[in-house]
């Protein structure tokens, strides 16, 4: 396990993802036994946990296995998979089909054929408070996200203006930014050994500035809570996770990037990016970057109705209200999301390259006995 620095964000972090995992195993166990909190976590951070741990383990003792091996899937999917090639997509059904479609509702662990877990499902797993505290700091983003959108080609869905509705109580600023205290740029993403001409991380635009640290500080708490869930969905890639960013907050110092230093010091997941998107209609897709063998963690806040996350290449429904928290494999699973109203999801999200970049070894399928 890797030391984390008392005066990093993640220190908090890392010793509340060890409180829920704790908390996962006596639930799941049936064991009364009381788990003392820690001290350096404050009573609001502490509720949110035992109850994320509560559903996190509500969900393991719901596992689904499907009629699916996640290792030929993968071979089969394309790198480069998006909503675009529609015909790859049906040539994919054609070789995974998928039985009679299913709406999921209580909190559930979707399996391979093999054990390998494909998905969590954890509706309610955000307390209250910390769903108020994503909307406001939301609403603080409202520049950036104001700036987000492009008049570009409509394949640039992502940011595309008309895939974005105002807010009904003209409070919430539609727009997609993506949040990052250190990253390889847009089209300078490398792939295989570290990069040899020049190209190096930077600090995302978003967070660029004074402002960058008071944007991290308003997502610390929601940082947290998806961290932990990570710590027991998938404990190798946590700690991978965790080991990566201290690489990278050594590195920073060492070159004297005060900035990146800073905004890595501050930054509390274990996620190394966050998208924050806000009154988005979003189409079913793939999300390429994601890595295939990890999880995403996608978190739904909002004064909305009707929310409904589709997993075309699963068969599977999930009813997606408020509260939700979903972590997966955007590139394994083909989803798209529909709702009514004012929509808020803060993805949290792994880049590979980063992990490349200082060297971690990439971890591979989480498997369902192995969750512990």
């Amino acid at each position: 396990m890797t030391a984390v620095p008392a005066n990093c964000g993640l220190y908090t972090t890392c010793i509340a993802s060890e409180f829920v995992k704790q908390l996962f195993d006596c639930n799941v166990a049936g064991n009364a036994q009381s788990i003392s909190p820690p001290l350096t976590i404050d009573v609001p951070t502490m509720l949110a946990c035992q109850h994320l741990a509560r559903v996190l383990a509500d969900a393991y003792s719901n596992p689904i296995q499907l009629d699916l091996d996640m290792i030929r899937y993968n071979e089969a999917l394309h790198k480069r998979s998006t909503r675009m090639v529609a015909t790859h997509e049906d040539s994919l059904l054609e070789k995974f089909p998928h039985g009679q479609e299913r709406l999921l509702e209580k909190p559930s662990v979707i399996l391979d054929s093999a054990g390998r877990i494909i998905l969590w499902y954890l509706p309610d797993a955000i307390s209250p408070w910390i769903q108020a505290e994503m909307e406001d700091a939301t609403i603080g983003m409202g520049s950036l996200l104001m700036k987000s959108m492009t008049s570009g080609l409509d394949t640039q869905w992502r940011t595309f203006p008309s895939n974005f509705h105002a807010s009904d109580r003209h409070q919430l600023t539609p727009g997609c930014i993506n949040l990052a205290p250190c990253w390889f740029m847009q089209g300078r993403e490398p792939h295989g050994l570290p990069p040899a001409d020049g190209f190096t991380p930077k600090v995302s635009a978003a967070l660029k500035g004074k402002g960058g640290p008071k944007i991290i500080i308003s997502m610390q708490r929601a940082a947290l809570l998806a961290s932990a869930a990570l710590r027991v969905m998938h404990p190798k890639l946590y700690w991978a996770s965790v080991a990566t960013h201290i690489k990278l907050a050594r590195w920073a110092v060492e070159r004297g990037l005060s900035d990146m230093s800073t905004c890595l010091q501050f930054w509390a997941s274990v996620f190394n990016c966050a998208a924050v998107i806000c009154n988005r209609q979003c189409p079913l897709h793939r999300d390429p970057s994601s890595t295939p063998k990890g999880f995403d963690v996608m978190s739904s806040v909002g004064h909305y109705c009707n929310g409904l996350m589709t997993l075309s290449n699963l068969g599977i429904r999930l009813q997606y209200n408020s509260g939700a928290m979903v972590g997966c494999s955007g590139h394994f699973v083909r989803h798209g999301v529909t709702y009514t109203g004012d929509h808020i999801v803060w993805a949290w999200f792994i880049r590979d390259s980063l992990q490349n970049f200082v060297g971690t070894p990439r971890p591979s399928y989480a498997t369902y006995m192995g969750v512990d």
